[in-house]
């Protein structure tokens, strides 16, 4: 295996983050990347997916190769705004090196992690040869920190009509904790966001039996969910959890009882659950909760993103060789955090995500070590050479 030049990823890196896209624009940092990928060979499809009521997204796919195994890459251009630019010491789009440090919006979620694999994909096509056999791929979206509606699910079925297969796939996402690689999250908890609304009858304070306050009832029904596990966790992934997010009442007089009180709540559930199946444990609960005090209620469910878990295999196993042949480190195998594009490919090929250190993501001054690209474009490169091995 040959060594990849330190100072690449980084270089490539400045470039996606001097490209100011911020979802949902493009930011030339898909045109950029197109180029980097069509000088390898790669055959680049540019695609615009809209949808009623979203802005025109812009993505990317790009293979090399017709054959399998067929290893996907996965990851977004997209970046959150950058806020207050003047809070930022460096420009949040200039990618600026400074102690060793690479400063900007999207240095850790995801570009740096683009950068990397790219890196990490011209070392290897050039140390031997190029691929001989099998096909290697990026898919690249720019609205994975938005709705996460056209980009990675009309990709996939883009591939889908195409009858294009992936056989496994690596998300950039920056996964790691303490060290880059020393974790591989070969999972996700599923998502769901519920909305009660207890419906009650406005009046005037002083006059309480003429109303009906939805507030106290609403009260209680937050308390139940609040209160009511939902398990006590499995093998792979943590407890299930329910926490109460916005609680608001339509009201801003102080002697007026509303006429109604509504609460949201975020769900988090793991593999004993699915979606279908949490919808109608709240709902119980909340009707449980509702006749004791007789409260009239509505609710609603919204979301994405089912549970999933890529089990230990030869997907998982070669990922966490090639991170201790680098590091020297066993990396954990976990399920904790948020979403991510994953949600959507595990229902076409084994997922596992591993990235860049997460410390700073979203932050002002964000911002990535570049040992750290360094050491995520060796572990992906060894990673490749590994996987086309098989």
């Amino acid at each position: 295996m040959s060594t990849i030049d330190t100072h690449a990823p980084a270089a490539l890196a400045q470039a996606l983050i001097g490209c100011p896209s911020v979802t949902p624009a493009e930011g030339g940092a898909l045109t950029w990347l197109a180029g980097q990928l069509e000088a390898l060979g790669f055959l680049c499809h540019r695609l615009t997916m809209r949808d009623a009521d979203t802005p025109d997204v812009e993505n990317l796919y790009a293979r090399l190769g017709t054959g399998s195994p067929h290893l996907c890459f996965a990851g977004h251009t997209d970046v959150v705004p950058a806020g207050d630019e003047l809070a930022w010491t460096r420009p949040p789009f200039g990618g600026e090196i400074a102690g060793g440090v690479l400063y900007g919006r999207g240095a850790v979620d995801m570009k740096g992690a683009i950068a990397c694999f790219l890196a990490a994909t011209r070392d290897y096509l050039s140390g031997g040869g190029g691929l001989k056999h099998g096909s290697l791929s990026f898919l690249i979206t720019g609205d994975e920190e938005s709705v996460g509606i056209n980009g990675t699910p009309k990709l996939l079925d883009f591939l889908k009509r195409r009858g294009e297969r992936l056989d496994a796939c690596l998300v950039g996402e920056p996964a790691s904790d303490a060290a880059v690689g020393d974790q591989i999250k070969i999972g996700r908890r599923g998502t769901v966001n519920a909305r009660v609304i207890v419906h009650g009858k406005q009046g005037h304070s002083a006059y309480a039996e003429r109303a009906e306050n939805p507030i106290p009832k609403l009260a209680r029904i937050i308390d139940r969910l609040a209160t009511t596990p939902l398990d006590h966790g499995t093998p792979h992934f943590q407890p299930s959890s329910l926490e109460a997010t916005i609680v608001s009442v339509p009201n801003s007089a102080t002697n007026v009882i509303p006429g109604s009180a509504r609460a949201n709540f975020n769900i988090r559930y793991n593999d004993l659950h699915t979606r279908p199946l949490i919808e109608a444990w709240v709902r119980q609960q909340c009707e449980a909760a509702g006749r004791e005090v007789g409260a009239r209620l509505s609710l609603s469910f919204e979301g994405t993103g089912d549970v999933f878990l890529t089990k230990p295999g030869p997907l998982v196993d070669t990922m966490r060789a090639a991170i201790e042949g680098i590091t020297g480190c066993v990396p954990l195998l976990t399920t904790n955090g948020g979403t991510s594009d994953a949600r959507f490919i595990k229902d076409f090929c084994p997922v596992v995500e591993v990235g860049l250190r997460n410390a700073t993501a979203h932050q002002v001054d964000e911002h990535v070590p570049l040992t750290d690209l360094a050491t995520l474009s060796a572990i992906y490169r060894r990673f490749i050479e590994a996987y086309f091995a098989c």
